[in-house]
């Protein structure tokens, strides 16, 4: 992308941040990941490429029902690792996303690597989809980016068939933004990651691209929230029984120096699964 192109996008995020009501945030959002669909698409290639992709499908298969081949729906594909990685495994997948460009890449993969996968647009809040017609949802770095986390999970909820599972992994993010503990750790990873990894550059859009996303974050409930026990508790409140929780899971996926630039934000992996109809 042109500077030209790239200096719109960002004013626009940093005009609508400054708005009111949530449309605003979500759109800057949408803007946010159109403009990083094309670099977060070269990492997702990578990971494709590499020994992650096999330790990626690993981790979330653990913990998927029993059966060869699954139903499994893919919440916030981005360029479709996920969708693809499950894909290829020999699973019927259906991948959603809310920014278009993601979703061209994501095809634009998926045909490479010969993986048949269904494509849906969605607004974020309601899954186009039928209520329990799924054995699995996944998704990675998702739900920190929702306005309505609570009602998300409800929706994967809703399209999983009973004794279905969700798997899902996120982290902190953004805690920092509003805890004093959180921020001196998150600076000292920082620091620790800038000493021994000098020469790394990540994305053209660089400091601006972070301060932006910093921005966007503050508006989003879960930037506000510890967790993996948030997620515990939302769960329960869904009625959704926690199988597992492994509050370090980016020590058996993450490159090391991911593990050090996210020491103060660690990756987490949840299981949860929606009861049967004899538990209810």
């Amino acid at each position: 992308m042109s500077k030209q192109g790239t200096a719109a996008v960002c004013q626009e995020i940093s005009v609508t941040v400054c708005g009111d009501g949530k449309k605003e945030v979500l759109d800057g959002l949408k803007s946010y990941w159109g403009v990083r669909s094309e670099s977060y698409s070269r990492q997702n290639v990578a990971e494709m490429n590499d020994w992650r992709r096999d330790v990626w499908r690993d981790m979330i298969l653990e913990y998927a029902p029993e059966g060869e081949s699954l139903k499994i729906l893919d919440v916030g594909t981005g360029p479709g690792f996920f969708a693809m990685n499950l894909a290829l495994a020999g699973h019927h997948v259906t991948a959603v996303d809310v920014t278009e460009e993601m979703l061209r890449h994501a095809e634009e993969n998926a045909e490479a690597y010969g993986a048949q996968i269904r494509f849906l647009s969605y607004d974020g809040k309601h899954l186009p989809l039928e209520s329990e017609s799924f054995d699995l949802v996944v998704s990675r770095n998702v739900l920190w980016n929702m306005e309505d986390p609570e009602g998300a999970l409800k929706e994967w909820k809703r399209v999983l068939r009973p004794g279905g599972r969700m798997v899902y992994f996120d982290a902190n993010w953004y805690l920092y933004l509003f805890d004093k503990e959180q921020k001196k750790r998150h600076d000292a990873a920082h620091a620790r990651y800038h000493e021994l990894y000098p020469g790394i550059v990540h994305d053209q859009l660089g400091g601006k691209r972070a301060k932006y996303l910093e921005n966007l974050a503050r508006e989003l409930p879960l930037s506000r929230k510890h967790r993996p026990e948030w997620d515990a508790e939302a769960l329960r409140e869904t009625d959704l029984e926690l199988v597992a929780l492994i509050s370090n899971a980016g020590e058996r996926v993450w490159e090391e120096w991911e593990k050090v630039h996210y020491e103060a934000t660690p990756l987490f992996q949840i299981c949860a699964e929606k009861k049967s109809r004899t538990q209810v």
